[in-house]
């Protein structure tokens, strides 16, 4: 259903990531912005908030009718649930007690892992770091679709269905492009989570279980929030590796659309990140940018010049380090 994408393979280039120089260019002009690289103690009390958030809601949901169960598990659950992931996102860059508390991050991620139902913390620490420093390395970064998603999610209805399993394929894809061996952070990590989650049952009752799940899948989703995926490194225009987001979601997201801004200062909280943008106007305010993910959603699945191929990828130079 729907045209076929003209595009069979990925935007290889053979030039490094624009972030590193733009990032010394513009300390270098603007020093002061190194008084943002400091931790965020807020991160601590709003993720606690948002964790406590959804014990009452389990409670709210444990006896209600099956169709509200879904119903609040997307129109609230898959809100909160979101939001944690990017609270997690936050707290992998040690926002939350500083880099010289490193582990405190860990344990604190673990926490805000409790509400999400599967265990995922400490894995995206790894992977997410890899992303920063091989941005769009071939068999290195895994927010790159694999072949198989380029080949197959080719079509408006594919498409679609491609963006209702995000979340999915966040997954499993580093199984096939970057497997890791396990470590005991990981098992931990699993460990207190299946004991969260068999306590949310035997507490609260399956469908409490159901909505913590459910709000987790339906907000990583097709939902307005999901768009930063796409929106985040999807090339809409020829050239262009990374957008940033400039609309009101951000206040739910702990500013990730700012992207262009967090991946060149990934050690600057989110909440800092548009003192970046407002100190160094002219090297962000002439960039192309977005201001509705639900628009984002909208073109990648009816344009038919879009598609998961659509991401800049190259391969490494030099040796690589992997977190």
């Amino acid at each position: 259903m729907g045209n076929r994408v003209a595009r069979e393979d990925f935007e290889w280039v053979y030039t490094d990531q624009p972030h590193a120089s733009r990032r010394q260019e513009i300390l270098a002009k603007y020093p002061e912005i190194k008084s943002l690289m400091k931790p965020d103690p807020n991160l601590i009390w709003i993720i606690t908030m948002m964790v406590l958030t959804q014990l009452v809601a389990f409670y709210l949901v444990k006896d209600l009718d099956w169709k509200w169960v879904i119903f609040w598990a997307y129109a609230f659950g898959s809100c909160i649930n979101h939001s944690v992931t990017l609270a997690i996102h936050e707290v992998s860059h040690n926002s939350a007690f500083g880099h010289y508390r490193a582990m405190w991050n860990r344990w604190f991620g673990m926490f805000a892992n409790l509400p999400i139902g599967v265990p995922y913390s400490i894995s995206f620490k790894r992977y997410h770091m890899d992303h920063h420093r091989y941005l769009g390395g071939d068999g290195i970064d895994v927010d790159i679709p694999t072949d198989f998603e380029g080949w197959f999610f080719c079509t408006t209805f594919r498409k679609f269905i491609w963006v209702v399993l995000q979340p999915l394929f966040y997954a499993f894809r580093p199984l096939f492009i970057n497997p890791k061996p396990i470590t005991y952070l990981e098992i931990i990590n699993t460990v207190i989570q299946v004991i969260f989650d068999v306590t949310v049952y035997y507490v609260f009752g399956i469908k409490s279980l159901v909505y913590m799940l459910a709000a987790s899948l339906l907000g990583l989703g097709l939902h307005p929030i999901s768009g930063h995926f796409i929106a985040e490194h999807y090339m809409f225009l020829k050239g262009h590796e990374t957008y940033s987001y400039y609309g009101p979601l951000n206040l739910l997201t702990f500013n990730v659309g700012y992207h262009n801004e967090h991946h060149d200062f990934p050690n600057i909280p989110g909440k800092s990140l548009p003192l970046v943008r407002k100190i160094a106007a002219e090297y962000y305010d002439n960039l192309p940018h977005y201001n509705s993910w639900i628009r984002v959603l909208y073109d990648f699945v009816t344009d038919d010049t879009i598609s998961p191929y659509s991401r800049m990828k190259r391969h490494q130079k030099g040796k690589v380090v992997l977190e």
